[in-house]
């Protein structure tokens, strides 16, 4: 089987790597994919008419689409009545990421455990004649203790994670600045706890999860800086037993997948649950409607079963009983990022240390030019380390961190370290 992995981050090269260990695949193409993937194709990902013309060239059975733009967008509905499977939701399932207010009032209507929320800006203004509620007041009566996450696609930089009224002031003109004075967005209860990734694979009825993991958002160590589109990650989460996700899987996962099916979405991909672990149980803070970046690097190593066969068992009706086995240990992902990284950074910059064959290293933001890799993204490199133990894990994937060199090469010093873990 031909397979087609649409994008060109460091998720995109995971995907691929572990598509290709599958004895039902038989070429992967990357589009457009990046320095480090093979059989790239310079496409527009949102020119669904090119995507098309390449599948039927290249005979592709299966798409895999790896960030959510193309989804949000509606690239399953284009290629319904075609004979390419494409593995992911439709345009009204990709709403559970697309809009944070759709999928907080989804979370509300399902019965989902989630925290308060208030929405704000264009979206509140079409469904009422007169805004009663302002958002700086509602700030102020939280003492700027709150979470306010713009409404669309953000590529994981429209949540401000705010611990006072000025922060919270500060994140409102941000969001105004960059999408308009009528954008719309959400003031939320600040949930306080350990994060958790949770990963399900679904026909849109069943369900089978990977292992869960742990992303680092923030810039800098301790969690602090501004939040990007991942720094790190690390699986599977000690904290996490029997007893934990069976209480997620009650209060989350099953709510949310009984909703699925009533709304009517065809949803035969992945769905990332963005969990806080608090005092008073597992609250649901976002979904996304693919896989997690970077999470993904972790995960994926951690699979022992085959992804094309999981895959494919979401199209035939036997996710159910489908055997999920998982490697022994911990893998941890340690994101070497450019300088000036979430906000402006410079592109072209050679990279020291990148050789043919070097398992577990997933590109993202990177370039071949000349027999060279070169920076181009804002992640560059994700660079992914197994142990038996999660210490020995974290201080593998650092060992590693040491071959690699850029100008202005930056990341965390502390992934997999949380007080809980």
């Amino acid at each position: 089987m031909n397979i087609a992995v649409i994008g060109s981050g460091g998720r995109e090269h995971a995907i691929a790597w572990k598509l290709e260990q599958s004895e039902l695949s038989d070429k992967i193409y990357v589009l457009p994919g990046n320095g480090g993937t093979e059989n790239t194709v310079d496409v527009d990902i949102n020119d669904y008419d090119m995507i098309l013309n390449f599948c039927r060239h290249r005979t592709i059975a299966l798409i895999f689409i790896g960030p959510e733009d193309p989804l949000a967008a509606g690239i399953v509905d284009y290629f319904a009545d075609t004979p390419v499977k494409v593995f992911g939701p439709d345009k009204a399932g990709a709403q559970l990421e697309g809009s944070k207010i759709f999928a907080k009032k989804f979370m509300q209507k399902y019965g989902v455990a989630t925290g308060a929320f208030q929405e704000f800006g264009r979206a509140k203004k079409d469904c009422c004649q007169q805004l009663t509620i302002f958002p700086k007041d509602t700030i102020k009566k939280m003492n700027g203790n709150c979470v306010i996450k713009y409404d669309g696609l953000a590529a994981g930089k429209g949540v401000f994670v705010c611990s006072k009224e000025e922060d919270a002031l500060a994140a409102l003109d941000e969001i105004h600045s960059k999408y308009g004075e009528d954008a719309s967005y959400l003031i939320e209860e600040k949930l306080v706890g350990d994060e958790l990734s949770i990963l399900a694979f679904t026909d849109g009825e069943d369900y089978q999860l990977l292992l869960p993991s742990q992303d680092h958002k923030q810039l800098l160590e301790g969690d602090n800086g501004p939040n990007t589109g991942g720094m790190g990650a690390f699986c599977p989460v000690p904290f996490y037993n029997e007893e934990l996700k069976k209480q997620i899987e009650n209060d989350i996962i099953k709510p949310t997948l009984k909703g699925i099916k009533a709304e009517g979405f065809n949803y035969k991909g992945v769905i990332y649950f963005g969990l806080m672990i608090t005092e008073t149980g597992s609250k649901l803070l976002e979904y996304n409607v693919r896989l997690g970046d970077p999470e993904t690097e972790v995960v994926l190593p951690a699979l022992k079963s085959d992804l094309l066969k999981l895959i494919l068992s979401c199209f035939d009706g036997t996710l159910k009983d489908y055997k999920m086995e998982f490697n022994n240990g911990f893998f941890v992902d340690v994101v070497l990022v450019s300088g000036g990284y979430p906000a402006e950074y410079k592109k072209g910059i050679p990279i020291c240390g990148i050789k043919e064959d070097q398992e577990l290293i997933f590109h993202a933001g990177t370039k071949k030019e000349n027999d060279r890799i070169l920076t181009n993204g804002g992640r560059v490199l994700n660079i992914v380390a197994h142990g038996n133990m999660l210490n020995e894990a974290i201080n593998k994937a650092y060992e590693r961190v040491n071959d690699f060199y850029f100008e202005d090469m930056f990341f965390r010093k502390d992934i997999g370290r949380r007080k809980k873990n």
